[in-house]
């Protein structure tokens, strides 16, 4: 059932909160350890613009994984159905979304769909631009334009923190 007012959607978020202590704050980026788990927050804008919030909205997070569905949008934007996914598969891989393991046994050797982590690196290199700076802020724009929020950036420590430790990820560019 839809929420129909933010005392409705606060109420929410109260239950949801009682179980955020049997949740686990990702670790395997040491940045993302600062997080607390009992934050929690949601948001829901209609098509007539208006929003209803509620929680720790005042808390900034990153994306992580949810950016994967928003280069996989701008990458189609840019070059296309066909395009994108004849360099990713669709198919689900019943697999981590860091495994590789498909990737060596697949007789395609791309990676199986664009929510993992070999297939969102290869849809990334296919949003437009000249270099990865480029790309980068064409993705950060894109996101802003969605959002309707001109101060959405990206956190330099988890950056560098995700640069340090991405030992398996920075591996796929060679697969």
């Amino acid at each position: 059932m839809p929420c129909r007012s933010s005392e409705e959607l606060d109420g929410l978020v109260r239950e949801a909160k009682k179980v955020t202590k049997h949740g686990k704050v990702a670790d395997y980026i040491p940045a993302l350890q600062k997080g607390n788990r009992d934050d929690l927050s949601v948001a829901i804008y209609h098509a007539d613009g208006t929003c209803l919030s509620a929680g720790d909205i005042e808390q900034k997070i990153t994306l992580q994984s949810i950016s994967k569905v928003l280069s996989l949008a701008l990458a189609l934007m840019d070059c296309g159905e066909e395009c994108v996914f004849n360099k990713v598969g669709y198919e689900p891989t019943g697999d981590p979304f860091n495994s590789i393991i498909k990737l060596e046994t697949n007789h395609s050797r791309k990676p199986l769909n664009p929510m993992i982590n070999a297939g969102a690196l290869a849809v990334t290199h296919l949003i437009k631009g000249v270099n990865v700076e480029e790309r980068l802020e064409r993705l950060i724009s894109f996101i802003r334009d969605l959002a309707g929020h001109n101060v959405i950036t990206y956190s330099l420590e988890v950056a560098q923190s995700e640069f340090e430790t991405a030992f398996l990820n920075r591996s796929l560019f060679t697969i």
